[in-house]
Protein backbone atom coordinates (compact mmCIF):
# COMPACT_ATOMS: atom_id res chain seq x y z
CA UNK A 1 0.00 0.00 0.00
CA UNK A 2 1.07 3.55 -0.60
CA UNK A 3 1.13 6.02 2.27
CA UNK A 4 -1.84 7.82 0.69
CA UNK A 5 -3.77 4.53 0.78
CA UNK A 6 -2.75 3.87 4.39
CA UNK A 7 -3.98 7.32 5.46
CA UNK A 8 -7.20 6.94 3.45
CA UNK A 9 -7.87 3.58 5.09
CA UNK A 10 -7.43 5.08 8.57
CA UNK A 11 -9.85 7.87 7.69
CA UNK A 12 -12.39 5.36 6.35
CA UNK A 13 -12.09 3.24 9.49
CA UNK A 14 -12.13 6.01 12.09
CA UNK A 15 -13.43 9.15 10.42
CA UNK A 16 -11.57 12.42 9.75
CA UNK A 17 -8.23 12.54 11.56
CA UNK A 18 -6.51 15.47 13.32
CA UNK A 19 -4.02 17.32 11.15
CA UNK A 20 -1.30 16.36 13.65
CA UNK A 21 -2.03 12.69 12.96
CA UNK A 22 -1.87 13.29 9.21
CA UNK A 23 1.47 15.11 9.59
CA UNK A 24 2.79 12.36 11.87
CA UNK A 25 2.01 9.69 9.28
CA UNK A 26 3.50 11.76 6.44
CA UNK A 27 6.76 12.35 8.28
CA UNK A 28 7.19 9.43 10.68
CA UNK A 29 5.34 6.37 9.39
CA UNK A 30 7.82 3.56 10.18
CA UNK A 31 8.30 2.50 6.55
CA UNK A 32 6.83 5.15 4.27
CA UNK A 33 7.19 8.39 6.24
CA UNK A 34 9.39 11.16 4.87
CA UNK A 35 12.02 10.74 7.59
CA UNK A 36 11.85 6.95 7.59
CA UNK A 37 12.34 6.25 3.88
CA UNK A 38 15.85 5.41 2.63
CA UNK A 39 16.35 8.58 0.62
CA UNK A 40 18.44 11.70 1.07
CA UNK A 41 16.55 14.59 2.66
CA UNK A 42 19.48 16.91 3.30
CA UNK A 43 21.97 18.81 1.18
CA UNK A 44 22.22 19.25 -2.58
CA UNK A 45 20.81 15.79 -3.33
CA UNK A 46 17.91 16.26 -0.92
CA UNK A 47 15.11 18.75 -0.34
CA UNK A 48 16.71 21.35 1.93
CA UNK A 49 19.95 22.45 3.60
CA UNK A 50 20.71 22.63 7.31
CA UNK A 51 23.56 24.70 8.73
CA UNK A 52 25.72 21.57 9.06
CA UNK A 53 25.40 20.98 5.31
CA UNK A 54 26.95 24.37 4.56
CA UNK A 55 30.35 23.91 6.26
CA UNK A 56 31.94 22.13 9.20
CA UNK A 57 32.50 25.53 10.84
CA UNK A 58 28.94 25.41 12.21
CA UNK A 59 29.80 22.34 14.29
CA UNK A 60 33.21 23.75 15.17
CA UNK A 61 31.75 27.02 16.48
CA UNK A 62 29.13 25.16 18.50
CA UNK A 63 31.89 22.88 19.81
CA UNK A 64 33.69 25.99 21.06
CA UNK A 65 30.48 27.12 22.77
CA UNK A 66 29.88 23.68 24.31
CA UNK A 67 33.43 23.74 25.68
CA UNK A 68 32.71 27.10 27.31
CA UNK A 69 29.54 25.64 28.81
CA UNK A 70 31.57 22.73 30.16
CA UNK A 71 33.91 25.19 31.86
CA UNK A 72 30.91 27.14 33.21
CA UNK A 73 29.88 23.87 34.86
CA UNK A 74 33.33 23.76 36.52
CA UNK A 75 34.89 21.35 34.00
CA UNK A 76 33.32 18.11 35.25
CA UNK A 77 35.02 14.81 34.47
CA UNK A 78 32.03 13.88 32.34
CA UNK A 79 29.55 15.88 30.28
CA UNK A 80 26.71 14.35 28.25
CA UNK A 81 25.78 16.20 25.06
CA UNK A 82 22.38 15.01 23.81
CA UNK A 83 21.32 15.92 20.28
CA UNK A 84 17.67 15.60 19.27
CA UNK A 85 17.00 14.72 15.63
CA UNK A 86 20.65 14.50 14.48
CA UNK A 87 19.85 13.96 10.78
CA UNK A 88 22.86 12.58 8.94
CA UNK A 89 25.17 13.04 11.94
CA UNK A 90 27.34 15.66 10.24
CA UNK A 91 27.03 18.05 13.17
CA UNK A 92 27.88 15.36 15.72
CA UNK A 93 30.91 14.29 13.70
CA UNK A 94 32.12 17.89 13.34
CA UNK A 95 31.75 18.55 17.07
CA UNK A 96 33.49 15.33 18.11
CA UNK A 97 36.31 15.73 15.58
CA UNK A 98 36.95 19.36 16.49
CA UNK A 99 36.81 18.68 20.23
CA UNK A 100 39.46 15.98 19.84
CA UNK A 101 41.67 18.25 17.78
CA UNK A 102 41.23 21.56 19.61
CA UNK A 103 39.95 20.91 23.15
CA UNK A 104 41.50 17.65 24.39
CA UNK A 105 40.40 18.04 28.02
CA UNK A 106 36.82 18.72 26.95
CA UNK A 107 36.97 15.83 24.48
CA UNK A 108 37.92 13.40 27.26
CA UNK A 109 34.89 14.48 29.29
CA UNK A 110 32.44 14.53 26.38
CA UNK A 111 29.91 11.74 25.75
CA UNK A 112 27.69 12.39 22.74
CA UNK A 113 24.18 10.87 22.66
CA UNK A 114 22.14 11.03 19.46
CA UNK A 115 18.33 10.62 19.73
CA UNK A 116 16.84 9.43 16.44
CA UNK A 117 13.38 7.83 16.02
CA UNK A 118 13.95 6.49 12.50
CA UNK A 119 15.49 3.01 12.39
CA UNK A 120 16.96 3.70 8.93
CA UNK A 121 18.57 6.93 10.14
CA UNK A 122 19.95 5.20 13.22
CA UNK A 123 21.66 2.67 10.98
CA UNK A 124 23.25 5.46 8.93
CA UNK A 125 24.41 7.20 12.09
CA UNK A 126 26.06 3.99 13.29
CA UNK A 127 28.09 3.94 10.06
CA UNK A 128 28.96 7.64 9.91
CA UNK A 129 30.05 7.80 13.55
CA UNK A 130 31.53 4.29 13.72
CA UNK A 131 34.94 5.43 14.98
CA UNK A 132 33.48 7.57 17.73
CA UNK A 133 30.99 4.87 18.73
CA UNK A 134 33.73 2.25 18.87
CA UNK A 135 35.81 4.55 21.08
CA UNK A 136 32.88 5.03 23.47
CA UNK A 137 32.49 8.72 22.68
CA UNK A 138 29.06 8.44 21.01
CA UNK A 139 25.90 6.34 21.30
CA UNK A 140 22.69 6.26 19.25
CA UNK A 141 19.26 5.91 20.87
CA UNK A 142 15.65 5.67 19.64
CA UNK A 143 14.16 7.59 22.57
CA UNK A 144 15.30 10.38 24.85
CA UNK A 145 14.38 8.26 27.85
CA UNK A 146 16.45 5.30 26.63
CA UNK A 147 19.64 6.93 27.84
CA UNK A 148 18.27 8.64 30.96
CA UNK A 149 19.74 6.34 33.59
CA UNK A 150 23.23 6.49 32.11
CA UNK A 151 23.34 10.27 31.71
CA UNK A 152 25.73 12.10 34.03
CA UNK A 153 24.90 15.00 36.32
CA UNK A 154 26.05 17.51 33.70
CA UNK A 155 24.09 17.77 30.47
CA UNK A 156 23.79 19.90 27.34
CA UNK A 157 20.74 19.26 25.16
CA UNK A 158 21.05 20.53 21.60
CA UNK A 159 18.60 20.56 18.70
CA UNK A 160 18.95 22.15 15.27
CA UNK A 161 15.76 22.25 13.16
CA UNK A 162 14.08 19.64 15.33
CA UNK A 163 10.97 21.34 16.68
CA UNK A 164 9.85 22.68 13.30
CA UNK A 165 9.26 19.10 12.08
CA UNK A 166 7.04 18.01 14.97
CA UNK A 167 3.32 17.48 14.19
CA UNK A 168 0.99 20.40 14.82
CA UNK A 169 -2.74 21.04 15.03
CA UNK A 170 -4.21 23.75 12.78
CA UNK A 171 -6.42 26.13 14.73
CA UNK A 172 -8.94 28.37 12.90
CA UNK A 173 -11.95 30.48 13.87
CA UNK A 174 -14.10 27.72 12.33
CA UNK A 175 -12.57 25.03 14.51
CA UNK A 176 -9.62 22.64 14.41
CA UNK A 177 -8.72 21.07 11.09
CA UNK A 178 -9.56 17.44 10.49
CA UNK A 179 -8.37 15.62 7.37
CA UNK A 180 -11.03 13.68 5.46
CA UNK A 181 -10.99 11.79 2.15
CA UNK A 182 -13.27 12.47 -0.79
CA UNK A 183 -12.97 10.91 -4.25
CA UNK A 184 -9.35 9.99 -3.68
CA UNK A 185 -8.33 13.42 -2.42
CA UNK A 186 -7.71 14.73 1.07
CA UNK A 187 -10.00 17.57 2.14
CA UNK A 188 -10.31 19.61 5.30
CA UNK A 189 -13.22 19.55 7.70
CA UNK A 190 -13.49 21.22 11.09
CA UNK A 191 -14.33 20.17 14.63
CA UNK A 192 -14.53 21.96 17.97
CA UNK A 193 -11.34 23.04 19.65
CA UNK A 194 -10.05 20.74 22.39
CA UNK A 195 -9.39 22.11 25.90
CA UNK A 196 -5.64 21.56 25.38
CA UNK A 197 -5.67 23.57 22.14
CA UNK A 198 -7.62 26.43 23.72
CA UNK A 199 -5.26 26.54 26.69
CA UNK A 200 -2.27 26.62 24.33
CA UNK A 201 -3.76 29.51 22.33
CA UNK A 202 -4.64 31.47 25.47
CA UNK A 203 -1.17 31.07 27.01
CA UNK A 204 1.24 31.09 24.10
CA UNK A 205 -0.42 32.24 20.87
CA UNK A 206 -3.32 34.32 19.47
CA UNK A 207 -6.92 33.60 18.49
CA UNK A 208 -7.07 33.78 14.69
CA UNK A 209 -9.50 36.06 12.88
CA UNK A 210 -11.83 34.60 10.22
CA UNK A 211 -9.72 33.28 7.36
CA UNK A 212 -6.57 33.04 9.49
CA UNK A 213 -4.85 29.86 10.66
CA UNK A 214 -2.51 29.29 13.60
CA UNK A 215 -0.48 26.19 14.47
CA UNK A 216 -0.79 24.59 17.90
CA UNK A 217 2.21 22.42 18.72
CA UNK A 218 1.11 20.16 21.54
CA UNK A 219 3.78 17.62 20.56
CA UNK A 220 6.53 20.24 20.92
CA UNK A 221 5.07 21.19 24.28
CA UNK A 222 5.36 17.57 25.38
CA UNK A 223 8.96 17.38 24.10
CA UNK A 224 9.88 20.47 26.09
CA UNK A 225 8.49 18.87 29.24
CA UNK A 226 10.52 15.72 28.52
CA UNK A 227 13.67 17.76 28.02
CA UNK A 228 13.09 19.75 31.20
CA UNK A 229 12.54 16.56 33.20
CA UNK A 230 16.17 15.57 32.55
CA UNK A 231 17.28 18.61 34.56
CA UNK A 232 15.28 17.94 37.72
CA UNK A 233 18.45 16.72 39.44
CA UNK A 234 21.06 17.78 36.89
CA UNK A 235 22.85 20.93 35.80
CA UNK A 236 23.56 22.10 32.30
CA UNK A 237 22.33 23.98 29.25
CA UNK A 238 19.73 23.77 26.51
CA UNK A 239 20.47 25.14 23.02
CA UNK A 240 17.69 25.04 20.42
CA UNK A 241 18.17 26.50 16.93
CA UNK A 242 15.19 26.85 14.60
CA UNK A 243 13.09 29.30 12.62
CA UNK A 244 10.29 30.60 14.76
CA UNK A 245 8.57 33.45 16.54
CA UNK A 246 7.35 34.85 19.85
CA UNK A 247 3.80 35.55 20.93
CA UNK A 248 4.56 39.26 20.77
CA UNK A 249 5.30 38.91 17.06
CA UNK A 250 2.01 37.09 16.54
CA UNK A 251 0.15 39.84 18.35
CA UNK A 252 1.58 42.20 15.73
CA UNK A 253 0.01 40.02 13.03
CA UNK A 254 3.10 38.05 12.05
CA UNK A 255 3.78 34.30 11.85
CA UNK A 256 0.21 33.16 11.29
CA UNK A 257 -0.22 30.08 9.06
CA UNK A 258 3.47 29.17 8.91
CA UNK A 259 2.94 25.63 7.63
CA UNK A 260 5.26 24.92 4.69
CA UNK A 261 6.40 22.01 2.55
CA UNK A 262 9.89 21.43 1.14
CA UNK A 263 10.67 19.33 -1.91
CA UNK A 264 13.74 19.52 -4.13
CA UNK A 265 14.70 22.85 -2.54
CA UNK A 266 11.34 24.43 -3.39
CA UNK A 267 8.81 25.57 -0.80
CA UNK A 268 5.08 24.99 -1.07
CA UNK A 269 1.86 25.26 0.90
CA UNK A 270 0.01 22.08 -0.12
CA UNK A 271 0.60 19.51 2.62
CA UNK A 272 -1.76 17.04 0.92
CA UNK A 273 0.03 16.88 -2.43
CA UNK A 274 2.58 14.11 -1.89
CA UNK A 275 2.28 12.26 1.44
CA UNK A 276 5.66 10.94 2.56
CA UNK A 277 7.51 12.53 -0.36
CA UNK A 278 7.89 16.06 0.96
CA UNK A 279 8.90 17.65 4.23
CA UNK A 280 6.19 19.44 6.23
CA UNK A 281 7.22 22.07 8.77
CA UNK A 282 5.78 24.80 10.97
CA UNK A 283 7.64 27.67 12.59
CA UNK A 284 8.49 27.19 16.25
CA UNK A 285 6.70 29.03 19.06
CA UNK A 286 9.62 30.13 21.23
CA UNK A 287 7.29 31.74 23.76
CA UNK A 288 5.83 28.31 24.45
CA UNK A 289 9.23 26.61 24.74
CA UNK A 290 10.51 29.27 27.11
CA UNK A 291 7.36 29.29 29.24
CA UNK A 292 7.28 25.51 29.62
CA UNK A 293 10.99 25.45 30.47
CA UNK A 294 10.63 28.17 33.09
CA UNK A 295 7.66 26.39 34.64
CA UNK A 296 10.02 23.44 35.16
CA UNK A 297 12.65 25.66 36.81
CA UNK A 298 14.97 26.13 33.85
CA UNK A 299 16.50 29.59 33.55
CA UNK A 300 16.02 31.62 30.36
CA UNK A 301 19.34 33.04 29.18
CA UNK A 302 18.72 34.47 25.71
CA UNK A 303 16.79 34.33 22.46
CA UNK A 304 18.91 35.74 19.66
CA UNK A 305 19.49 35.30 15.96
CA UNK A 306 21.89 32.69 14.59
CA UNK A 307 23.98 35.57 13.25
CA UNK A 308 24.31 37.13 16.71
CA UNK A 309 25.06 33.75 18.27
CA UNK A 310 27.73 32.67 15.80
CA UNK A 311 29.30 36.14 15.63
CA UNK A 312 29.70 36.11 19.40
CA UNK A 313 31.44 32.74 19.31
CA UNK A 314 33.65 33.40 16.30
CA UNK A 315 34.65 37.02 16.80
CA UNK A 316 37.34 36.53 19.50
CA UNK A 317 39.58 34.52 17.15
CA UNK A 318 38.33 35.93 13.83
CA UNK A 319 36.60 32.65 12.94
CA UNK A 320 39.87 30.73 12.92
CA UNK A 321 37.82 27.53 13.23
CA UNK A 322 36.68 28.06 9.64
CA UNK A 323 39.99 29.00 8.02
CA UNK A 324 42.53 26.95 9.98
CA UNK A 325 42.79 24.22 7.33
CA UNK A 326 42.51 26.45 4.23
CA UNK A 327 45.86 26.96 2.53
CA UNK A 328 45.04 28.39 -0.89
CA UNK A 329 43.33 31.75 -1.54
CA UNK A 330 40.52 30.08 -3.48
CA UNK A 331 39.84 27.77 -0.54
CA UNK A 332 39.68 30.74 1.80
CA UNK A 333 37.33 32.57 -0.56
CA UNK A 334 34.99 29.57 -0.73
CA UNK A 335 34.90 29.25 3.06
CA UNK A 336 34.22 32.98 3.39
CA UNK A 337 31.16 32.59 1.18
CA UNK A 338 29.95 29.59 3.21
CA UNK A 339 30.45 31.47 6.46
CA UNK A 340 28.57 34.44 5.00
CA UNK A 341 25.65 32.13 4.23
CA UNK A 342 25.51 31.01 7.86
CA UNK A 343 25.65 34.51 9.31
CA UNK A 344 24.25 37.18 7.00
CA UNK A 345 20.57 38.17 6.70
CA UNK A 346 20.63 37.09 3.04
CA UNK A 347 21.48 33.55 4.17
CA UNK A 348 20.55 31.78 7.37
CA UNK A 349 21.73 34.39 9.86
CA UNK A 350 18.45 36.22 10.49
CA UNK A 351 16.06 33.38 9.62
CA UNK A 352 17.10 31.15 12.50
CA UNK A 353 16.76 31.94 16.20
CA UNK A 354 18.78 30.44 19.04
CA UNK A 355 17.16 29.76 22.40
CA UNK A 356 19.61 29.26 25.27
CA UNK A 357 18.48 28.11 28.72
CA UNK A 358 20.26 26.65 31.72
CA UNK A 359 19.71 24.69 34.92
CA UNK A 360 21.75 25.15 38.10
CA UNK A 361 24.13 27.62 36.47
CA UNK A 362 24.63 31.04 38.13
CA UNK A 363 23.28 33.83 35.91
CA UNK A 364 26.60 35.64 35.87
CA UNK A 365 28.37 32.54 34.52
CA UNK A 366 25.78 31.93 31.80
CA UNK A 367 25.92 35.59 30.78
CA UNK A 368 29.65 35.25 30.08
CA UNK A 369 29.15 32.74 27.29
CA UNK A 370 30.61 34.14 24.09
CA UNK A 371 27.51 33.13 22.10
CA UNK A 372 25.43 35.50 24.22
CA UNK A 373 27.72 38.50 23.72
CA UNK A 374 25.35 40.16 21.23
CA UNK A 375 22.11 39.10 22.91
CA UNK A 376 19.63 41.98 22.95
Amino acid sequence: MTLREIITTEICDHGPIPFSRYMELCLYHPELGYYARPHEQFGKAGDFYTSSDVHAVFGRLLCRQFEEMWRALDSPQRLDLIELGPGRGLFARDVLDWAGKTFPDFARALRYRLIETSAHSRSRLQVRLADHIKAGRATVHAKLEDSDEQVSQNVIIFANEFFDALPVEIFTSEGSVRVASQEGKFIETFTGHSPAELEYIDQFSVHPEPGQRVEVSLVAQDWMLRVASLFHERTGFVVFIDYGYTREEQLRGRHLDTLLTYRQHATGKDAYEAPGEQDITAHVNFTMLRSIAESQRLQFNALLTQAEFLMGIGEPNNFADAFSEARLPQEQAKIALQLKHLITPAGMGEIFQVLVMSAGVPNEKAAQLSGLKFAR
